[in-house]
């Protein structure tokens, strides 16, 4: 657009910051709200403002990404959630917490002047919220926000709600609880909320209810390699080694890796240890 003289709005510079934070593009993203400080007649708004903080957040500098935050006088629930979710996702239980805290008291510590009403939280909140308790290990704090959210705010909780909870509960052993979660759960649960439950098994060496769940799994995704390697590690744990043999040899195709991503200017490029291929390996 630049390049052919057409004049970016303010729609056009926020899709292209969403675009920086599913990419973890900081650099393009950074280079952006640059050029919307120096464009005269680019007025950042509120909308605007919050896709550089959920920006900032998503892609690593959570600095940037709250002092943002706490310059921003009025707030509306996104910027509250992209600030609650960002402190969330980077371990920083305690001031997700806090945030959520002062959203619902409608006190702002940093900006009191503007903060005198209370903004209600939505169902994206509550994930970052329940993020946060899973990873400071506050189960029974987690059980009531997970409460609040459907009998005080009449929030329905989604896939991701219920996967957050099942989190809560393996991170901190509680397989049994988490397994009787997922069956009272009022929607049917996805691979994905017994795969959380399988690792947990896996790491606890929890042989009954590991089997259990795989018998699930072979249900809903009978090809995901990842089970079955889980599988073999339970019997592993327990000495098994015949069954683990059984359940490795019936692994047909071979797990992908895992790759690392590296940004260089504008571009966000993916690798993997064993790919020789790439023109630039013995750079990288």
């Amino acid at each position: 657009m630049l390049m052919n003289n057409v004049e970016p709005d303010q729609v056009v510079v926020t899709v292209a910051l969403s675009a920086c934070a599913d990419t973890g593009g900081l650099k393009m993203g950074e280079w952006i709200h640059d050029f919307v400080r120096r464009k005269e007649g680019l007025k950042i708004d509120l909308c605007l403002n919050n896709a550089f903080i959920n920006m900032y957040a998503k892609c690593g500098d959570i600095v940037n990404a709250r002092k943002l935050f706490d310059s921003t006088r009025n707030k509306d629930v996104t910027t509250w959630t992209s600030m609650i979710v960002g402190h969330a996702l980077h371990g920083q239980a305690h001031e997700a917490l806090q945030l959520f805290s002062q959203m619902n008291t409608g006190r702002d510590k940093k900006n009191l002047s503007s903060s005198n009403f209370i903004v209600s939280p939505n169902d994206v909140t509550f994930i970052g919220v329940l993020m946060a308790c899973s990873h400071a290990g506050l189960v029974e704090e987690g059980k009531c926000h997970f409460r609040s959210m459907i009998e005080d705010y009449g929030i329905q909780p989604r896939e991701p709600h219920f996967g957050c909870m099942v989190d809560l509960l393996c991170r901190n052993g509680n397989l049994r609880d988490a397994y009787n979660f997922i069956m009272e759960m009022s929607v049917p649960p996805n691979a994905v909320i017994w795969r959380t439950l399988l690792g947990a098994c896996s790491l606890h060496g929890d042989l009954e209810l590991g089997t259990e769940v795989r018998h699930k799994l072979l249900d809903l995704d009978p090809d995901y390699v990842g089970d079955s390697v889980a599988m073999s590690n339970i019997y592993a744990d327990k000495d098994m080694w015949n069954k683990k043999i059984i359940v490795r040899n019936q692994i047909k195709t071979p797990r992908p890796p895992g790759f690392s991503s590296v940004e260089v200017g504008s571009v966000v490029s993916q690798f993997v240890t064993s790919n020789n291929n790439l023109p630039l390996m013995s750079d990288i």
